[in-house]
């Protein structure tokens, strides 16, 4: 992807507040079924937050949509289901050149010659609800909804009724195996389904995805059996054994074992040929039965899938090439101003409610002051709301600019607690400048303390934190742990019992030795992530000895200053943002109040043992067995450190033919040097 034009600091504060709109966008899809905005617009943030990614990699959050699956399920009263092997999503295309981009890709990783073959399977994606069926001995034993990928909910029961699941396969199958597929409505099905819950007063359902989910997901097994689902395999999970060796061959034992496969899957030979196959799926889209967003490439040698592995949440393998998404006109009722929780303004839009792909949009992010003035944009003005994939959904143009209106005034004090907000020398954000005086950042703050990918104390959620912060009980990320005090005052207030708060009590009590990277991440420093989090930990172990650092540097220390900067990703950005925050006194008092509440043991990373666990290692020359990317992986599934090039901080060197300037200065600096032959060594002796 292009770098995007924008500084790090903007880039950081976007990434937090994508995460914080995906996560939304994801409970509401995957726990509720009631998504807010169309697919397009949430690939749009998708693709966005990757683009972020892919430019700033030191800025990559614990939190982030890249990191996750799905969403995690839950109390259901259905029961959860651990996945024996992790569901994953899809990395996505959306444009031509992609495709071309990810067939290049598995050529680099497996160090394929330009013109070697590579067949790769082609299919529809349909749009429906993720399961996973689990089949011990050719019977149906329990299937399970996606989740978060890892943890997902028991429909086994729910499934019987659908006529596309055989409770027993044909023919003779692995002694385990486990199909994975979308449970789906047909379109014809999804209409006649609203009409009947229309016509009985019921709940109307968005599109057939959401009718899909909520009828797989009923409590009661035999309403789901008045709901008229489908089934359509296309992969696996956990398998004692394979009946074949290629993609396109298991699918076909799969469909001989009574499950049905999509009737547009083929095998492909070249860009050119999955290109035309997408065109011609996409031009019989709209007379398919059922909704697809897209098609789904996937290598067809399952040797070659193992080589190539898996990042965070998805295949290396697959890609999924979505269909292009609408442009919507519609008019702006309103432009409101939220505040974060580093202060800055905020502006959306609020829209006259347009229907997009099934789904009504009401909201647009404005982005910044600079963004409103540029679109000349006012309420009442009629615009056009875009959704491809490429930025995140935006007003690309304002239909009525030249309409005499009153020019829209971005507000110069804040909403929330009336205090200046400006935009500092070379920003374009405007912030409030109370700090933690302002009831909005100190809330916002609270949460960010309590997410998932900071302290995850569970019980503790949006509205719970505004509650208790307007009843006074929670000014600092301390006072939580000081809650239990309160124990006798919280049961009995509207949703609290005895039981739901002792839960609650119990999950802050269980933080009380946190992990130092995840304590870091959620005191909301600017610029720390959680990756920076976790690189400052591994460098420093303890948050007493960052603090120290962090310090120094801040006075000008030289020495402390190239310790920061020594670590990779870590920039002056980073090295300001916490000399400024261990210097200003109201933030040390918050973070001594916190030190009193919890004792965070030293950090320490978990590493596959092998002979170069913690160390680091650098490939140069060409490596003839595999390529380098698949090198670095390695290297890192085994607890090395993967570098580019070669310091004193280099532990080994891994030569291939035709190493150049990295062999001699490793020779200049006595590193060790090995050939592919001895690292391929290592590796097999790590198991």
């Amino acid at each position: 992807m292009p770098k995007p034009e924008i500084t790090e600091a903007d880039a950081a504060n976007e990434l937090m507040r994508l995460a914080k709109q995906i996560a939304h966008h994801n409970r509401l899809y995957h726990a509720h079924d009631a998504p807010e905005i169309s697919d397009a617009e949430f690939d749009a943030l998708v693709r966005r937050n990757a683009e972020l990614e892919a430019a700033f990699p030191h800025l990559i959050r614990a939190d982030s949509p890249s990191q996750a699956v799905g969403h995690e399920v839950a109390a259901s009263p259905l029961g959860k289901v651990a996945h024996e092997v992790r569901m994953m999503s899809l990395d996505n295309a959306f444009a031509d050149e992609e495709v071309a981009d990810f067939v290049a890709r598995v050529r680099r990783f497996l160090a394929l010659a330009d013109d070697a073959p590579v067949a790769i399977t082609a299919e529809d994606k349909i749009d429906g609800l993720s399961c996973s069926l689990r089949y011990e001995n050719g019977v149906l034993v329990r299937a399970a909804t996606r989740g978060d990928g890892q943890v997902g909910e028991d429909v086994t029961a729910n499934v019987a009724y659908i006529a596309d699941i055989p409770q027993n396969l044909h023919g003779q199958a692995p002694v385990v195996f486990e199909v994975r597929g979308e449970v789906y409505m047909e379109k014809q099905a999804f209409a006649a389904l609203n009409a009947q819950q229309s016509a009985s007063g019921g709940r109307l359902f968005a599109t057939p995805r959401n009718a899909a989910a909520g009828s797989l997901r009923q409590k009661d097994a035999s309403v789901t059996g008045q709901r008229p689902l489908r089934f359509l395999a296309h992969g696996w999970g956990a398998a004692s054994a394979l009946p074949a060796e290629t993609q396109l061959e298991v699918m076909q034992a799969i469909a001989g074992w009574g499950l049905p496969i999509s009737p547009d899957l083929v095998l492909c030979h070249s860009v050119e040929e999955l290109l035309q196959h997408y065109r011609s799926i996409g031009q019989r889209r709209a007379g398919l039965p059922y909704d697809i967003d897209g098609v789904v490439y996937k290598v067809n040698r399952l040797d070659w899938q193992a080589r190539m592995g898996f990042v965070a949440k998805a295949p290396r393998w697959a890609i999924a090439h979505k269909f292009p998404a609408e442009r919507m006109e519609t008019t702006v009722e309103a432009i409101d101003i939220q505040v974060g929780r580093t202060g800055k303004l905020t502006p959306v839009g609020r829209l006259a409610p347009v229907l997009v792909g099934g789904v009504t949009v009401t909201n647009v992010t404005l982005h910044n002051r600079d963004e409103i003035a540029r679109l000349g944009l006012r309420v009442g003005d009629r615009v056009v709301i875009q959704r491809a994939g490429d930025v995140i959904p935006q007003v690309v143009e304002n239909l009525t600019r030249e309409v005499e209106r009153p020019a829209y005034r971005f507000p110069d004090h804040c909403p929330e607690c009336h205090s200046e907000a400006v935009a500092e020398e070379g920003e374009v954000d405007v912030r409030c400048t109370a700090g933690l005086i302002c009831p909005a950042q100190r809330t916002e703050r609270l949460k960010h303390f309590v997410s998932r990918a900071a302290m995850d104390i569970d019980g503790l959620g949006d509205k719970t934190i505004d509650e208790f912060f307007a009843l006074g009980w929670l000014e600092s990320p301390a006072d939580i742990f000081r809650l239990r005090r309160r124990r006798s005052e919280i049961v009995g207030r509207e949703g609290w019992q005895d039981k739901s708060v002792d839960n609650l009590l119990a999950s802050i009590e269980a933080r009380r030795s946190p992990d130092a990277a995840r304590l870091l991440f959620g005191l909301g420093i600017r610029h720390v992530g959680a990756v920076t989090a976790r690189d400052l930990l591994k460098r420093f172990v303890t948050l007493e000895a960052l603090r120290e650092v962090a310090q120094q540097a801040h006075t000008g220390d030289a020495e402390a200053l190239a310790e920061l900067t020594s670590i990779d990703g870590i920039g002056p950005a980073v090295v300001e943002a916490l000399g400024d925050f261990f210097h200003e006194p109201h933030n040390v008092a918050v973070w001594e109040d916190i030190l009193r509440e919890v004792t965070p043991p030293p950090y320490v990373v978990e590493t596959k043992a092998s002979a170069v666990s913690g160390k680091t290692v650098v490939f140069t020359g060409k490596l003839e067995t595999m390529s380098r990317d698949e090198a670095k992986a390695q290297a890192e599934r085994l607890g090395a450190r993967a570098a580019g090039s070669v310091s004193a901080a280099t532990d080994l060197l891994v030569a291939g033919p035709g190493a150049g300037s990295k062999l001699k200065k490793a020779a200049e600096l006595g590193i060790e040097v090995i050939d592919e032959a001895a690292w391929a060594q290592i590796v097999a002796e790590a198991g």
